[in-house]
């Protein structure tokens, strides 16, 4: 009968293994950690590893001030309407927020090319015979519709 092969691996020791890595790293990645020193040279040039660690140095003040700040009144509300600003954004089309985003800057150079404003008589032509500007007053008078009615049904959070 055949008899079996002992095989017996010698224990391995990551450190040994760790140590190669490392003295193999500066070869591998002479370029990378060349480009990393540049970075810490330049941080360090304009003061910001001294930023750096003052910060980790009084973490615990520079956590207090933050905590401090944040719990005030004003930081809950700027927060709240960044996340309801965020939160409008995502319900608008993309089309729709386009055409908002070209128009403005159309309209804000018409105005600067115009010499005299209108005059009430040119508004009221305008209003009655331009397609596009009833439409525009549309949409502004909806949304100014809108507005109000949430405005009502609304009392203040706060």
């Amino acid at each position: 009968m055949a008899q079996p092969i002992r095989l017996e691996l010698p224990p391995r020791d990551p450190r040994v293994i760790l140590q190669s890595r490392l003295q193999n790293a500066p070869v591998e990645h002479a370029e990378a950690i060349l480009s990393a020193y540049e970075v810490l040279q330049g941080l360090h040039d304009r003061g910001a590893l001294e930023l750096l660690r003052g910060a980790l140095g009084s973490s615990d003040e520079v956590l207090e001030i933050a905590v401090d700040a944040a719990n005030s009144p004003q930081s809950i509300r700027g927060i709240r309407n960044l996340i309801l600003l965020v939160n409008m954004f995502g319900e608008i089309e993309p089309d729709v927020l386009k055409a908002l985003t070209l128009t403005i800057p159309q309209a804000l150079k018409s105005i600067g090319e115009q010499q005299e404003p209108l005059g009430l008589w040119r508004l009221a032509t305008e209003f009655l015979r331009n397609q596009d500007t009833r439409r525009g007053l549309s949409a502004l008078t909806t949304v100014l519709e809108t507005l109000g009615r949430n405005l009502a049904n609304k009392a203040p959070t706060e």
